[in-house]
This record gives structure tokens, sequence and C-alpha cells, in this order.
């Protein structure tokens, strides 16, 4: 099948009317019996999960699943910026002149990653990680770091696949897609956590009761399929651990490198 024809079916999925429709259909009772196949055909650790699988009544509510108290340690640290997800790094650079980087060959700016937000300049010369949850992934986000929560946007969008091929093909996804951006005020800055919307990801949704004073590996979203979540943090005040890099895993809790 060559690029074209991905291209056009990847367009085609975009439209909302598609992802509202299997999103309905993931919400449904009817959905459940596919969840031990589900299951099976990702290789989900079923053992980490809150419930058993036939106490989900349906598929969508097994996607979103909490998992067992204990089941990821959060670095205490105070300094220590943690991954909000199990995910895999898709990208991770400096952002240099408000541009982000070579994120699977495309380069983002944060003015259209932040829909131009005001607090654009804080990010400028930032650091970028790009977080790529499939659907084997824990769907829950946590909070990166403890601290203050001073703005939340809502940004509409489209619905394009977050994957390794639509990152590659399609013009912008990440900036294209819906989001939510919450912006957390910690003791030494500030971050961005922009949630970033998917195929079949009917929508991202906060985490109630919604709290504006946020402890480090608090439950603060979760998204309804896979997804992708980028991290931003404000200017020189970011060193990534040495040893994480595009291509790496991680897991809710874990450093992702130190504060200053």
């Amino acid at each position: 099948m060559n690029k074209w024809l991905l291209r056009s079916m990847t367009e085609l999925s975009s439209r909302k009317w598609i992802s509202k429709l299997t999103g309905r259909f993931a919400q449904s009772s009817a959905s459940r019996r596919f969840i031990p196949k589900f299951a099976k055909l990702y290789g989900i650790r079923i053992e980490e999960a809150e419930k058993k699988l036939h106490e989900y009544k349906s598929l969508n509510e097994f996607f979103t699943r909490r998992l067992k108290p204990g089941a990821r340690e959060i670095e205490p640290h105070p300094d220590v910026l943690v991954s909000p997800v199990d995910a895999l790094i898709t990208g991770a650079g400096p952002v240099n002149s408000g541009t982000i980087l070579n994120v699977k060959g495309q380069d983002y700016t944060i003015e259209e990653l932040l829909n131009r937000s005001p607090r654009t300049e804080n990010y400028r010369h930032g650091f970028c990680i790009v977080l790529y949850l499939s659907p084997t992934d824990y769907h829950r986000i946590h909070t990166p770091v403890g601290g203050v929560i001073v703005e939340r946007e809502h940004i509409p969008g489209k619905v394009y696949p977050v994957n390794d091929f639509a990152l590659r093909n399609m013009p912008r996804v990440l900036s294209r897609n819906e989001r939510l951006v919450t912006y957390i005020k910690h003791n030494t800055g500030e971050i961005a956590v922009i949630k970033v919307g998917a195929m079949n990801v009917s929508s991202i949704r906060y985490v109630e009761p919604i709290k504006n004073q946020v402890e480090k590996g608090e439950e603060l979203a979760y998204f309804e399929f896979g997804s992708t979540v980028v991290l931003l943090t404000e200017d020189d005040s970011f060193t990534l651990r040495n040893d994480l890099m595009p291509g790496k895993r991680v897991r809710v809790g874990e450093e992702l490198g130190r504060l200053s």
C-alpha cells in the first residue's frame, strides 16, 4: 500500500463523526465481550489492573482503567520531573528560538502547539519531551510535578492518529489535533502538559474533582484510547536524564530529568 493511499485513509480517519461512532461503540455494553481479546492482542498486563476483566462494563472502561495501588512508584525528589504516563519517547530535545526540531522528521513551533498562548514566551528556549501511548499502555495521565495549576486550555482540532506513520507523513499532527493544555507552577518555574487527542479518542477528560493544588503523581486526566503527551519546560530550567532518548520506554513516576 503506497504512501498516498495511506495518507488518504488517515485523512478520512480524522473525521470527528467516525471517531464518535467508534467511541460510542467502545462505551457500550456490547463492547465488553471484546475486552479479553483486546488485552491478549496487545499483551496488556492485566494483573496490574484495579479490577478483574469481567468487572469492566465496556471496552472504554477497560481502556481507562486504574492500576492497583502501588503499581507505579513516584520519584519523590521535589526537583525531579517524572513521566506522567507509561509511554514511548518519540521526541526529546531543546526548543530553539521557539521551534521544536525533528519530531519524527518534522519541526513544530511553540506558538502553534500552545495555540499562540501569551505563555508561549516562557518556553521559547525550553525543553520538549514527546511521549506516545499505544493501545498496550495504561491510559491515565499523572502530574509530573507538584504545584499549582495556573491555567487550563482546550484547543479544538482534528483526530488524526498519532502513531509513527502519521507523525512522519501527515503534516503537523501534534499541532492540528485536539489538545488539552495544563500549565503547572512548581517550586522553580512552570511546565506545560499538553494532551494530544487521536483517532478513536472521543475526548480527553480531566479526572474529577478538578483540583488546582496538585501533588506529584496524582491523576490529572485520561485518554479514551492511545495518544500522546507533550511536556514543555521553561527556558534553561531542565536537564534530561542522560540515558533517555527517542525509542526509550518510560513509566508513570519514573525520573525524566532535573528541574532547576
